[in-house]
């Protein structure tokens, strides 16, 4: 290997010694000249680069190097990193501990936080900074880092030249806004003079890949600097480690947990069908608290599949790709268990236009074609694309390519396993409709419902979410809004509760259609009032009446109490749809502590945003 002068920090005559050195260094000693290239953006350094930097100085061949005259100290870089996440189900999280477990073994001195926990007046101060973000809603930044977000594009934020920083998003393509909070925060930072160190990564809802990789891409970055001393001789550092005692099983190897029951939760002549899904964790290790999710891996139709198959006369046994590793299966088992075919996604568009002989497909999604293009992907699937943009020259090789991977579902954990050792519950209701002429069935509902039955098992992961969580001390008032599926969280939280023998009061606000027949856990929440586990239940059905009552209406008639319970430190939760009842459900709180407090609406939004930084306002909302 030849050192290359253009660009390096080294005179010829420097170059040409260091040249005839390199076959004698040790490990160490071409760590610490590696990171001394870097730093300087030496020419054709690759070979050197590829190793990690970061030994110590006092390791380089001192005797050696002495021969080379006037060689450059190493500048120092900031030995600080700040790692600010903002997440609303816990995956911006859990990758933000990763990162700082990394950083830390560079010998970092790390700061981990939420973003509404940030100390904004610190923020000129900050050296590094790595911010991880999901996309909420309609391109929404989650709850947590809403106030941050509002600060860096205010007019208060202050410029951040000297200030080094990658961002990590997290999202989903198959909505408009993917991905735009992180880019957000990424050309904002630059706008403020930020330097980014590596370039933002976008990631899918399958995203372990393409995080893991700018995981290392910013640890090699920050270990090119160089700016932090070596990790200790023999550390090792883990994309994912795992504690003692801690189980095996996760996002990326799932339990297979065997149906001990599926129970429907409507009665008879309802138009709704909810199953109440028990599942045995007995020999996994695994563990939950309430407000922590199951992520389930369900199967395609097989009649959907069947007719993807027939429709581009492939053959259901071939082999194709199905894994990063080279795993292969049948055609047919893949589209049942592996790709996602459900829904139609603008890149996936995209990567069809090589595949398709319709020329309409690439005016589709020409930049100009943009509404047309959103409108067609609303509601549609697979076969729809496969019928609308014939002819195709698809090959079943093709898939793996084409489609991202089939993602899980998550569902809020409907039980405390403090009353079910070994088992979790979830509430999962049926969702078919019609659209586009054709029947839509949900993937992992319809599975459930139809196809599931007691003693098959099911392939599930825990998602830990810390930011749906009771408060640590059991005598805190709660009030709790979940009205249809979206209770399940509370049933946990009741039950927890119950175990504990917790004094604190507890007000439930449930809804649904119908009294008779759509009531979720009736008996439970009449016995937990009768047990005094539950404190209060105010319920809205509404299409019981004339005038349609929903969750957010008994809220407002029980407005003073409501508030007393504020001032009396309760925490706030809200759990289910979010498109609508979350934002009706907030408009009621913001008119209660208005009326009720006598505050003006720029005050009662501040009140409650002090009380969503407080942890007092929680929201585990889809």
């Amino acid at each position: 290997m030849q050192l290359q002068v253009t660009n390096s920090p080294f005179t010829g005559e420097q170059a040409e010694l260091l040249n005839k050195l390199l076959p004698t260094l040790t490990g160490s000693q071409m760590q610490w000249l590696s990171g001394y290239l870097a730093f300087y953006g030496a020419g054709n350094n690759t070979a050197l680069a590829s190793v990690a930097a970061g030994a110590a100085v006092a390791d380089a061949p001192v005797t050696a190097l002495a021969a080379v005259p006037a060689l450059p100290a190493v500048p120092q870089g900031p030995k600080d990193a700040t790692i600010l996440f903002g997440s609303q189900t816990g995956n911006a999280q859990r990758l933000a501990g990763r990162l700082a477990e990394k950083l830390k073994a560079q010998g970092f001195d790390v700061t981990l936080s939420a973003m509404n926990q940030f100390k904004t007046n610190k923020l000129k101060e900050v050296g590094y900074l790595f911010i991880l973000a999901s996309t909420h809603g309609e391109g929404d930044p989650p709850d947590n880092a809403l106030t941050f977000y509002e600060f860096l594009h205010g007019k208060r934020a202050p410029k951040l030249e000297g200030l080094k920083f990658s961002v990590l998003a997290l999202g989903d393509t198959s909505y408009e806004f993917f991905c735009k909070t992180g880019a957000d925060f990424d050309s904002r930072l630059a706008e403020l003079g930020a330097e980014r160190i590596v370039d933002r990564v976008d990631c899918d809802v399958d995203f372990e890949d393409a995080a893991a990789g700018w995981l290392a891409a910013v640890s090699s970055a920050v270990s090119a600097a160089p700016s932090a001393a070596a990790a200790p001789q023999g550390a090792a550092v883990s994309a994912s480690p795992a504690a003692a005692g801690e189980s095996e099983y996760s996002r990326s190897n799932p339990f297979m947990a065997e149906v001990l029951d599926s129970l429907n939760l409507n009665g008879r002549g309802s138009d709704r069908e909810t199953r109440h899904l028990e599942l045995s964790l007995e020999g996994s290790g695994l563990t939950y608290a309430p407000g922590d999710a199951v992520g389930v891996y369900a199967q395609n139709d097989p009649a959907l599949v069947d007719d993807i198959i027939a429709l581009l006369n492939w053959n259901a046994d071939e082999k194709v790709v199905t894994g990063k590793a080279g795993e292969t299966s049948s055609l047919r088992d893949a589209l049942l268990h592996h790709y996602e075919i459900t829904v139609l996604t603008k890149p996936l568009l995209e990567k069809a236009v090589a595949f398709s002989g319709n020329a309409k497909l690439a005016e589709l999604v020409k930049p100009e074609n943009k509404e047309e293009l959103k409108a067609y992907l609303n509601g549609r699937d697979l076969l729809d694309l496969l019928r609308d943009y014939a002819p195709w020259t698809l090959k079943a090789a093709d898939v793996a390519s084409l489609l991202r991977k089939l993602p899980p579902r998550l569902y809020s954990i409907a039980s405390s396993i403090e009353a079910h050792p070994e088992e979790v519950h979830l509430t999962i209701r049926k969702v078919e409709y019609e659209a586009h002429g054709r029947d839509r069935k949900g993937v992992c509902s319809v599975f459930v419902s139809e196809r599931l039955q007691p003693g098959d098992k099911l392939p599930v992961f825990i998602q830990q979410n810390p930011n749906f969580k009771l408060p640590a001390n059991p005598e805190t008032p709660v009030i709790m809004v979940g009205p249809g599926t979206g209770v399940a969280p509370f049933r946990a939280f009741l039950e927890e509760r119950e175990e504990s023998g917790a004094g604190g009061q507890t007000w439930l606000f449930y809804g649904d259609r119908h009294f008779v027949t759509d009531f979720l856990y009736q008996t439970d929440w009449q016995r937990m009032l009768k047990d005094g586990v539950l404190s209060k239940l105010d319920v809205a059905f509404s299409r019981d009446s004339d005038e349609k009552v929903y969750v957010q209406h008994r809220m407002l008639e029980n407005g003073a109490e409501l508030y007393k319970w504020l001032e009396s430190g309760a925490h706030v939760y809200v759990c289910g749809d979010e498109k609508h009842m979350a934002h009706d459900v907030q408009s009621a709180l913001l008119s209660i502590i208005g009326q009720y407090g006598g505050k003006s609406p720029e005050d009662a939004a501040a009140y409650l945003t002090a009380l969503q930084e407080q942890g007092r306002y929680q929201r585990d909302v889809y």
